[in-house]
């Protein structure tokens, strides 16, 4: 069976952008790509965790992040990420700019279709990632 590909989100708590790249990781890992992605956990990798690495290590990664920071693609570069692939919730909001993104905990209507844009764009670069594994 060929390896997933690690999708890690942003840890933005408090911030609606960082509460819009967990909810798109989630659909796209979920929804979208069950099949070709798994979520990672962020804070375990910054903790160093060795099962959360092997993840992640010597293969190609997703990150979503709210900001940019770039903090999700930041620490899987750090954890051995063979090439981190990265989705910009901000910009994805840019491109969408009638969407008024809103709550941390509960996402409004905005917030959900903002989440579920970037996990299409992110779906995208998994369905790119594959078809280059000529697996597609």
């Amino acid at each position: 069976m060929k390896r997933k590909i690690a999708v890690a989100p942003c840890s933005g708590i408090g911030k609606s952008l960082g509460a819009a790249a967990r909810e798109a990781a989630f659909i796209l890992a979920e929804d979208l790509r069950p099949d070709k992605t798994k979520m990672v956990a962020l804070s375990l990798l910054v903790m160093g965790d060795g099962p959360a690495k092997l993840e992640v290590a010597g293969g190609e990664a997703v990150a979503i992040d709210g900001c940019k920071l770039e903090c999700a693609a930041k620490v899987l570069a750090c954890s051995g990420a063979a090439k981190v692939h990265k989705i910009a919730v901000f910009d994805v909001l840019r491109r969408h700019r009638g969407l008024k993104p809103e709550g941390v905990c509960d996402l409004n209507e905005d917030g959900s279709k903002l989440a579920r844009a970037a996990a299409e764009e992110a779906a995208g670069i998994v369905d790119g990632i594959d078809g280059e594994d000529g697996h597609a």
